[in-house]
């Protein structure tokens, strides 16, 4: 990590030089005698500006490079001298994503083809008619996992209103922050064709499984961010389909539900609000036999009016609350034939 601090280093004390040459040399324009050259002069002023932008847009990358280096242990730590000069990580909200980065990849499947497979958060860009934003990229299990939700330690609160779930919440700095990307971001990263969706899960235990869904759709707001998915594989059991009781499938399969949230109650259970009942937004049947969006009970088994804990039932049942879990999607090309169990705490 001190060479990769130091290369960030480095790169911004060049950047510094330039912009110093350019801010110096670019007003000497103004006095040209005559005016053709004046003319060529104003051309390469403006040729100077449009550089000086690119250097200034360079300058906020490695800074933000820089501060994410010192302020998280991605790495192993080399001495115990340099392990005292190591800050804590602090949690910090997503920064706002306004801007002129160049940002070329579409998502963590890119990032890791560019030859980044670090674990960490990256700045992606979906779609070029919207702004990039941040999300993990899990370069473990294969590599070029885009992270979409994750539930670690129960410090976020998933009780949260429709325009909260469609914009995104939690924390994007550290390794273990929970949080949901948003589903006009996730929507707008599955508008690019087929993607495979995979579930890690872990009990309070430190057992581990997982889950792996081809095909993974998602509908606009219009649709009320309507789910959809195909073939199930893996060592959790398909509880997104309802389960392997047929008579439960019909009023617990997701699979073409609509979202739901306190405010905006799309599910089909008509003597009430799954949403409200497991005080979490989810797609929601009458009401579900997975959601990781509940409420986050702490030592697993929990006893409440209803099954409203981070719960996969095909797996620990309705009533066992998870401790870990992670919703991550990547193209199928990527997927292994023995997939593993993804990144953890």
């Amino acid at each position: 990590m001190h060479q990769v601090t130091t290369h960030v280093f480095n790169k911004m004390n060049i950047i510094m030089s330039q912009l110093l040459i350019l801010l110096f040399f670019g007003p000497f324009c103004l006095s040209a005698p005559r005016l053709s050259e004046r003319d060529d002069c104003l051309l390469e002023n403006s040729r100077l500006r449009q550089t000086l932008k690119t250097l200034q847009d360079l300058s906020q990358l490695y800074e933000f490079q820089l501060n994410d280096l010192l302020g998280n242990n991605y790495h192993r730590q080399i001495s115990n001298v340099f392990s005292a000069r190591v800050p804590s990580p602090q949690n910090t909200s997503l920064p706002t994503t306004g801007g002129s980065l160049l940002v070329y990849d579409q998502d963590c499947a890119m990032v890791f083809n560019r030859g980044k497979t670090e674990n960490g958060y990256y700045r992606i860009r979906p779609r070029m008619d919207k702004e990039p934003f941040l999300v993990y990229c899990d370069m473990s299990d294969g590599g070029g996992w885009t992270v979409i939700q994750r539930r670690s330690n129960g410090k976020e609160n998933f009780f949260r209103l429709w325009e909260e779930y469609k914009e995104g919440f939690g924390e994007f700095q550290s390794k273990g922050d929970e949080y949901w990307l948003g589903n006009d971001k996730i929507y707008d990263l599955l508008l690019r064709g087929e993607n495979s969706l995979k579930i890690d899960l872990m009990d309070w235990h430190g057992e581990r499984r997982y889950a792996i869904y081809e095909d993974f759709q998602l509908k606009n707001e219009t649709d009320h961010y309507r789910i959809s998915f195909g073939t199930f594989s893996g060592t959790a059991g398909d509880a997104l389909s309802g389960g392997s009781n047929f008579d439960q499938q019909w009023s617990a399969s997701l699979n073409g539900m609509p979202f739901s949230t306190s405010d905006r109650d799309n599910d089909r259970f008509l003597a009430g609000s799954c949403a409200q009942e497991s005080r979490s937004g989810w797609w929601f049947n009458r009401c579900h036999a997975a959601n990781l969006n509940g409420l986050y009970y702490k030592k697993g088994k929990y006893t409440a009016s209803s099954d409203n804990g981070v719960v996969w039932s095909t797996w620990r049942g309705l009533w066992y609350s998870l401790k870990y879990t992670a919703m991550k999607i990547r193209i199928p090309s990527f997927v292994d034939g023995e997939s593993g169990d993804g990144e953890a705490n």
